[in-house]
């Protein structure tokens, strides 16, 4: 027991190191992160992993979530934190609902395809619209409709 909670400490303390470094990148769109937003969002990442019953090794996808989305022109400094958190919950919640069949990268260009297209910045359409039809069809098989794209 004392091992997996050392892990996930390591973990943790690595997820913050990388936030703090995406702070370097994201500055110029207008967006950072401060220690305590950082702190809960890797809080929230471990909260959200084992309520959606998964594990990850290695860095995980806020620091990719937050690569992909600062450029776009829906996220502001003053929902920022909230966003991302959003988004990150979106995520692993779909990760699961598409049986896996997307990777994380196919999954995170969809999600801020739709995001800045069809959604407007709005996390509901994007959740209860576009990825739900998206995790259907990699369940089922079935094709995008034509001019979506992964």
């Amino acid at each position: 027991m004392t091992f997996a909670l050392e892990t996930i400490k390591l973990q943790q303390l690595a997820a913050i190191q990388e936030l703090q470094k995406c702070n370097q990148f994201t500055e110029k769109f207008g967006l950072t992160l401060t220690e305590e937003q950082i702190q809960r969002l890797v809080n929230e990442r471990f909260e959200t992993l084992q309520e959606n019953g998964r594990i990850e090794f290695g860095e995980g996808v806020l620091k990719k979530l937050v690569y992909a989305f600062c450029s776009s022109p829906y996220l502001y400094q003053f929902d920022y934190e909230d966003t991302i958190a959003a988004l990150q919950e979106t995520f692993y919640y779909f990760k699961n609902e598409s049986d896996d069949r997307l990777s994380d990268d196919e999954l995170i260009t969809f999600m801020k395809q739709t995001f800045d297209g069809k959604a407007q910045g709005s996390l509901e359409y994007l959740a209860e619209t576009s990825l739900e039809e998206l995790c259907r069809n990699a369940r089922y098989g079935y094709k995008l409709d034509e001019g979506e794209s992964l």
